[in-house]
């Protein structure tokens, strides 16, 4: 079975180099109309090189692929919708959206300037919200679509000096996880990737003998699978590193069941602590208080519709 993306127009954020580079090539390869969106800019939001994004559109052309070149940025409605916008000039239409502009600001919390932690949030939480607002309408009108929402090992287990990127990485999984009941009654999927690779945002922060491995072309072929035709996941977290491929997920355990009718004290928790933190039968989370509330009220009696 080969994937191809045949009629389908894809905007790629963050696109003029390291993964976003990786993800637009193998698409356009594969027969997607790419917008490379790209502000040129490096790991401190110096001006690295503003022609990122054109030289990727002309790698993608040399290749007989098409591709148009965007330099808004993600961080404000006006310009996301911009970026929105040129696609559906281009070539009509948008079907895929890859949300992985980003920037790094790592300070530890206690000498974190707010102003960074607000630039952090803006690019990374605030720019795929504003980014998905704008190509929502039409995935949901035309009954079809896939969202990637770029995740990190940070977010999920933390990472020193990374407080608004932990924050933020994280607050894309609650956007999924949203997004996937809005938008699976019309077709329109979305998955998070939490990704590992060396880019232009990440040199130097790992060992040369993990970083000779943490190569984008390890992660590019997980997103390209996520947003086929083929896949039918949504709400999903993978990550992708050096080789490895994974599902992540939260678990809940089966706790322990007070009776909502009797009182609860502080040593009522303590003297419950080791139950209520067991994780030996955990479970995956579900959606949904009810169905989640009701096994336990049910299994004290408590349960009345």
């Amino acid at each position: 079975m080969s994937l191809r993306f045949d009629g389908r127009v894809a905007i790629v954020t963050g696109a003029g180099g390291g993964l976003g580079r990786d993800y637009a090539l193998l698409l356009a390869a594969r027969g997607a109309k790419v917008v490379v969106n790209d502000l040129g800019v490096g790991k401190a939001d110096s001006l690295a090189d503003a022609s990122a994004a054109e030289r990727v559109v002309a790698e993608i052309k040399a290749a007989g692929g098409e591709a148009i070149a965007s330099f808004d940025s993600v961080a404000e409605p006006g310009s996301a919708r911009r970026i929105a916008e040129a696609a559906m000039d281009a070539f009509g239409r948008v079907d895929i959206l890859i949300n992985n502009a980003g920037i790094l600001r790592d300070k530890s919390f206690i000498k974190a300037d707010l102003v960074d932690v607000d630039l952090v949030l803006r690019v990374h939480l605030n720019g795929s919200i504003y980014m998905t607002h704008a190509v929502w309408p039409h995935l949901m009108a035309q009954g079809y679509g896939r969202v990637i929402v770029t995740t990190s090992i940070a977010g999920i287990c933390g990472n020193f000096g990374q407080i608004a990127y932990s924050a933020a990485k994280m607050g894309l999984v609650g956007m999924m996880n949203t997004l996937k009941i809005e938008g699976g009654r019309k077709g329109v999927l979305i998955n998070a990737i939490s990704p590992g690779a060396v880019t232009r945002m990440t040199e130097g922060l790992n060992p040369p003998a993990i970083d000779k491995y943490m190569t984008s072309d390890r992660v590019a072929p997980v997103v390209a699978y996520l947003v086929s035709e083929q896949s039918e996941a949504s709400g999903q977290i993978i990550e992708a590193m050096a080789g490895g491929v994974s599902r992540v997920a939260f678990f809940q355990n089966a706790g322990a069941i007070f009776d909502p009718e009797a009182p609860m004290t502080p040593e009522t928790i303590a003297e419950g602590w080791d139950r209520i933190t067991d994780l030996t039968a955990a479970t995956p989370i579900t959606h949904g208080v009810e169905a989640r509330i009701e096994p336990n009220l049910r299994s004290i009696g408590r349960w009345i519709r």
